[in-house]
């Protein structure tokens, strides 16, 4: 099993990034995918769900009106559109498959800064 997350960096305020995670090793279609989020010295944090037709999103407070989860079953990727970035949002970006046993990825390491 593989989650190999790509896209972070370091953006400016207000600035926009698209994280992607590539899924490998498991039958992707039968996962629920996520994105979870950890800042310095906070804990793991859930920040979007999608059903694993995408047919159902949820999102963290935090975030809703400025993040969008998608996947494509066809590609086995997932991605993560962040717009309107804000300082609070820097943190390390986890890609996570849930079917029972969850999977996580290494994360990707977002930075929100002037």
């Amino acid at each position: 099993v593989q989650l190999v997350e790509s896209g972070g960096g370091l953006v400016q305020p207000g600035g926009s990034l698209r994280l992607s995670c590539a899924a490998s090793g498991f039958t992707f279609t039968s996962y629920r995918m996520s994105w979870y989020r950890q800042a310095p010295k906070k804990e793991r944090e859930l920040v979007a769900t999608i059903s694993t037709d995408g047919g159902s999103t949820n999102y963290a407070d935090s975030v809703k009106g400025r993040f969008t989860i998608s996947r494509d079953n066809a590609k086995n990727t997932v991605n993560l559109q962040m717009n309107s970035l804000q300082p609070e949002d820097t943190a390390v970006y986890y890609c996570s498959a849930q079917y029972g046993s969850r999977y996580w990825g290494q994360g990707t390491q977002v930075t929100v800064s002037s």
